[in-house]
């Protein structure tokens, strides 16, 4: 068995009970499972993926498969055309909460911010969850404020494909000067990592007890940082890949006291875990990864009359009144004017181009033909093998025999992959060269 710290292992026992800790401890120490969740915008007709074959499912997921074997990504076209995902199936639990969270909000259009989102696994997954219950009546806005961490997070996105979803690099408090603009927050906090000490051993050995308190700390200030930008009424969904009560239920606790609002409790109609305020997924407990989250909503302003605290009704479904009418009544517009405002914090990404002028040439955007908003009948399409689109997804240069000349879409499997501008011989691949593979394609 792998060796952990003592102190994590004493702390672990503390919150689980030493007999778990143990178990969990072993858990740990073994092979990680691997997980997909499917796009349902962008699903193949008539056939299924090979790599389903053998799956379980993900109870908290509708999308989310748990895989008999961990192929190589690398060489799947459609893991590159945004048909699928790769999530721990412990991280899809977030999206569970977060489309519970959604049933108390029926209002549109919604606004909705991932605030430490990358590398977009709960981006993609909240995108799918809007899109569903709202249509195209959403703004997402996915954040992460490293700027290397958020170009692969922008590539994710645009993979994914939801023109709804926007991507910033800024930091937390610059959301303030979106005063109330948000109806939902995921704060996917930074942590001391103690639930991915399966699969990263650079956690394990960067772990201390300081290290949780930094964390802690840390998680302190980026709530109150953004904390402004949710509306009132509107909702806090926190989670974290850590066991620590200092950085999951005692900051909960401290942002309801502190910044004001009142704790949803968890529900547990999958037997999960539960801690004072929120659901525990434990390796050895379930398949996955650790992780915690928790939820409450902003409760600003004056308590209903005859309210001495919020009252606790759980997640979804049907609730009382939080708090009396805002004196201040979220001004609805449009998304398109979401987008406007979103403007002064200079997104990396703000909807989905089609293209843009060259001289007397329109250039295709890339990203266009991934978008599940895609107007397949403006470009002929190229259908190829797997080689061949492997080939393409490595930048190489390739023919495509009998094809019109001009710019064409690339597909696989019935799915758009990019486009190319076919002069004959060959084709200029428009793919972009952030995404490209970068391994040998035999």
């Amino acid at each position: 068995m792998r060796q952990f710290p003592p102190e994590f292992l004493s702390s672990l026992g503390s919150v689980i009970g030493s007999a778990d800790a143990a178990r969990a401890a072993e858990a740990m120490s073994g092979e990680s499972s691997v997980s997909v969740r499917l796009n349902p915008f962008k699903r193949l007709q008539g056939s299924t993926l090979p790599i389903l074959e053998g799956s379980a499912g993900v109870p908290w997921s509708p999308y989310g498969h748990i895989l008999a074997t961990r192929p190589v990504f690398t060489l799947h076209p459609l893991f590159h055309a945004g048909v699928y995902y790769v999530q721990d199936s412990s991280a899809m639990f977030v999206g569970w909460v977060f489309r519970r969270l959604l049933e108390r909000f029926p209002e549109r259009p919604l606004r909705v911010l991932d605030l430490c989102a990358a590398p977009g696994g709960k981006t993609t997954d909240l995108a799918a969850s809007l899109r569903e219950a709202c249509g195209d009546d959403f703004l997402l806005v996915s954040n992460e404020v490293m700027r290397q961490r958020a170009s692969v997070l922008s590539d994710n996105v645009a993979v994914w494909g939801d023109p709804r979803v926007a991507v910033t690099s800024v930091d937390p408090k610059a959301f303030a000067s979106l005063p109330g603009f948000f109806d939902i927050i995921l704060a996917d906090v930074p942590c001391s990592g103690e639930g991915m000490f399966r699969k990263d051993e650079k956690a394990v050995e960067d772990w201390s007890p300081e290290t949780v308190e930094l964390c802690a700390a840390r998680q302190k200030r980026i709530l109150a940082d953004v904390w402004p930008a949710l509306r009132d009424g509107g909702a806090l969904l926190y989670s974290t890949c850590t066991f620590e009560d200092a950085e999951n239920d005692a900051n909960l606790e401290w942002a309801a006291r502190e910044l004001g609002g009142g704790i949803l409790p968890p529900e547990n109609p999958f037997g999960l875990r539960t801690t004072r305020h929120g659901h525990m997924l434990v390796p050895g407990e379930v398949p996955g990864e650790g992780q915690w989250v928790g939820a409450l909503i902003k409760c600003s302003y004056p308590l209903a009359h005859g309210q001495s605290e919020p009252p606790v009704r759980g997640i979804g479904g049907s609730f009382a009144r939080l708090c009396t009418d805002s004196p201040e009544v979220r001004r609805k517009q449009s998304v398109e004017a979401s987008m406007d405002e979103l403007k002064r914090l200079r997104p990396l990404r703000l909807g989905i181009s089609e293209g843009e002028w060259k001289g007397k040439d329109f250039v295709p955007d890339p990203d266009w033909a991934l978008s599940i908003s895609f107007d397949r009948s403006r470009y002929p399409e190229a259908p190829v093998d797997k080689q061949a689109a492997l080939h393409f997804l490595h930048r190489d240069t390739i023919a495509l025999e009998g094809a019109p000349l001009g710019y064409n879409v690339i597909t696989y499997r019935g799915i758009p992959l990019g486009f190319v501008k076919n002069l004959g011989r060959r084709c200029n691949n428009l793919h972009p060269q952030s995404r490209r593979i970068r391994m040998d394609i035999v």
